[in-house]
């Protein structure tokens, strides 16, 4: 008990120059608090957003330790029913189904037995030609990891399922530029392309809570489907599959061997699960006809999964997941409640406002955005992000008159643009993967996000304007 207690001490506590960087934080938030021209409730909740951001950037602590700090904070300063509101969120419970939707694909196996069906599924003409293979591979890899972005909420949970099944087939390869592009391809489909569904991306779940929170506006799963998913799902998907291949193909044909598998078998157990995902996608597909909000379609897969005798899981899965990632969502949500509750958005929208001529044309606006967003990303985590700027743009389309969902459409698309490691947990989760350096996904993160932004960005606006 007391060797636990130590470890959990060290994981989550600050020492030697993190210190430093708490005390930073901390004095960010004070100053801010004490010298904005704004109401006291105001003053004090920006600067528990700056102290909070600023941790979450340089994570002396877990984001999760951050989180808890922060909802404590607002609770403490503003009020309970701010505090825990993401508690209350249908967003935040679709993330812990999405966690025990990925404990329940991998606990029955049906992860392991795609590595050897993906490996068999390979045509003996192409085993020889380590480009053929990687080419076949990449391809077939990357729709999977995209098809993945279907069924599974959580970006995090899909890097997490994939990865070990894209190492072990990179395998196959002796060259390193190889085994780095059977991983990045997959992982960036299944993280990017999933910008085009709305169950996708944990940024795209959030600002469409925040939409329905702020404005009682739902955004529904085939709406974001038939206007995204054309191009920043499936679209992004191809982009990716060709950045892969032209960084990351191998130059020696001959650099690859396959291992000898036993015939390819799945059991009774991995075709229920498989079965329990269909019915989750069928459900979140006919969102119009049905009205409910996609967690109770990943509520359902989750009973079907775990329930006795007709699931394929023990229940005991359930307390081996990891749900720290719930306080971290949760916090957001506070922040974004405490900003719009205290008036700093609508300043924000005004100021905002003020850079741009009036009457601006949709696409003039819609440009903004990309810019505003982009900027924001660079300087805050992904899904702090989300939080920090849809408030923003909600009044911000309000007052130019531009349609709300194409807005808050485009702030996901370039919230899920980005260049380095520290702007998304998912990015760090690749990051730790075997054979990955720094310089390798940056010039992944970079080249994917600048094909987004500067070719597909400006396709999806002229899209908007035209429709």
């Amino acid at each position: 008990m007391l060797s636990n207690a130590v470890s959990i001490e060290s994981e989550v506590l600050p020492s030697g120059r993190e210190w430093y960087v708490v005390l930073v934080a901390a004095s960010l938030g004070g100053v801010i608090t004490a010298f904005t021209p704004l109401s006291a409730s105001a003053a004090g909740m920006l600067g528990i957003t700056v102290f909070c951001v600023t941790l979450w950037v340089a994570t002396p602590v877990p984001p999760w330790f951050t989180g808890l700090l922060g909802i404590g904070l607002i609770g403490v300063t503003s009020s309970t029913a701010v505090a825990f509101v993401g508690f209350t969120s249908p967003a935040t419970w679709l993330i812990v189904l999405g966690i025990l939707i990925g404990e329940a694909t991998r606990a029955c196996g049906l992860a392991e037995s795609l590595e050897h069906w993906l490996v068999q599924l390979v045509p003996g003409r192409l085993r020889t030609d380590a480009l053929e293979t990687f080419r076949f591979l990449l391809v077939v890899l990357s729709l999977v990891g995209f098809a993945l972005a279907l069924v599974v909420p959580s970006s995090l949970v899909r890097v997490l399922i994939l990865a070990p099944i894209l190492v072990s087939v990179g395998d196959l390869f002796s060259s390193r530029r190889a085994k780095l592009g059977i991983l990045f391809g997959p992982l960036f489909a299944t993280y990017y392309g999933g910008t085009g569904i709305l169950t996708g991306s944990l940024s795209n779940i959030i600002i469409a809570g925040i939409v329905e929170s702020a404005t009682g506006q739902s955004i529904t799963w085939a709406g974001w489907f038939v206007h995204l998913f054309p191009l920043m799902g499936l679209g992004r998907t191809l982009a990716i599959i060709a950045v892969t291949y032209a960084l990351y193909r191998p130059r020696d044909r001959d650099a690859i061997s396959f291992p000898t598998h036993d015939e390819f078998t799945v059991s009774a157990a991995e075709r229920r699960m498989l079965a329990f995902l269909v019915v989750g996608v069928l459900f979140w597909a006919t969102d119009f006809v049905h009205g409910l909000n996609p967690v109770y379609g990943a509520l359902l897969v989750v009973l079907l999964a775990f329930v006795p005798r007709i699931g394929v899981v023990d229940l005991d899965v359930v307390t081996d997941a990891d749900y720290s990632i719930v306080l971290f969502v949760a916090a957001i949500f506070a922040i974004a409640g405490g900003l719009t509750r205290t008036g700093v958005t609508d300043l924000a929208a005004r100021t905002l406002l003020a850079q741009f001529p009036q009457h601006a044309s949709t696409s003039v606006v819609l440009g903004a955005v990309v810019v505003v967003s982009s900027l924001v990303a660079l300087l805050i985590e992904g899904l702090a992000a989300a939080s920090v700027l849809t408030p923003i743009l909600i009044s911000f389309a309000h007052q130019t008159g531009v349609p709300l969902l194409p807005t808050v459409m485009i702030e996901a698309v370039t919230l899920n643009s980005y260049f380095f490691p520290y702007q998304s947990a998912v990015l760090v989760a690749i990051l730790a993967q075997p054979h990955v350096e720094m310089r390798d996904l940056v010039r992944m993160t970079v080249v994917s996000s600048l094909v987004t932004l500067l070719v597909l960005v400006p396709l999806q606006v002229g899209l908007f304007v035209l429709s």
